[in-house]
């Protein structure tokens, strides 16, 4: 994967594991960024990708620092298309119920690449009946 650093104080990403899905990506910022109670601040990483063609890199949050700090993406699951070369940024979301600073070269959240299929839309008269039909929210039981 080609990376472009756009800030000399960025982090490549890491994987954490050697069977780690996701790649850790890190804050790339002058100095701390507070996150209030209920808001959302953009993050920069201070880095570029060439994500080939046909794949997605999904921007996911790090288990940890959304279970026990409750930041995560805003927008659950981040989509960085395999044509934009822009930085990276995560729109962090502070859940929780106090305010939380992210300190520049911490981890933010993570990326995780994979292919996608894109489709062809055919507009029809009549889709085709199985056996779930229509149903949705809860149609198919709670256990």
């Amino acid at each position: 994967m080609n990376i472009k650093k756009l800030n000399e104080k960025a982090i490549v990403p890491t994987y954490g594991s050697a069977c780690a899905a996701g790649a850790d990506l890190y804050a790339c910022e002058d100095g701390a960024v507070t996150i209030g109670v209920g808001e959302t601040v953009l993050v920069h990483t201070g880095i570029a990708m060439a994500i080939p063609e046909g794949y997605v890199g999904l921007v996911y949050a790090r288990s940890g620092l959304a279970s026990k700090r409750g930041l995560a993406p805003a927008n659950k699951v981040g989509v960085i298309d395999s044509d934009y070369r822009g930085e990276i940024m995560v729109a962090l979301h502070n859940h929780g119920t106090v305010e939380q600073t992210i300190e520049s070269g911490e981890r933010i959240a993570q990326i995780v690449f994979t292919p996608y299929v894109a489709a062809d839309f055919d507009v029809v008269e009549e889709l085709d009946d199985t056996a779930r039909g229509a149903g949705g929210f809860g149609s198919t039981g709670s256990k």
